[in-house]
């Protein structure tokens, strides 16, 4: 399974507030559409104005070809050209990895 972890930082015409309606909102529906997508999480600051990230998206994959053609797809570039209009998309680090559970109480 390979992740992608995103740490957010909202264009400078968003609060934070305003930033985690939408983030949350109509681009949550539009990114749950992406093909090959096993799981997406976000997370936002407990305290944003402490923050240095506005919120943290995970997207799960089987591989890595899967992630590369959901974001080749048009709905992986619709949501790519969404993202643009909210987040400052060279702000924040991106990573790919592979997620070791230690453990999971959920």
């Amino acid at each position: 399974m390979i992740k992608l972890v995103n740490m957010l930082v909202r264009d400078d015409d968003y609060t934070h507030e305003e930033f985690v309606e939408r983030w949350r909102g109509s681009h949550a529906e539009l990114a749950r559409e992406l093909p090959g997508l096993v799981k997406y999480a976000t997370s936002v600051p407990t305290d944003p104005e402490r923050s240095e990230y506005d919120g943290i998206v995970e997207l799960y994959f089987e591989d890595m070809a899967a992630l590369k053609a959901a974001f080749d797809s048009e709905v992986g570039q619709r949501v790519n050209a969404d993202a643009a209009a909210f987040t400052d998309m060279e702000r924040g680090p991106t990573l790919y990895v592979e997620e070791t559970v230690h453990l999971d109480r959920s």
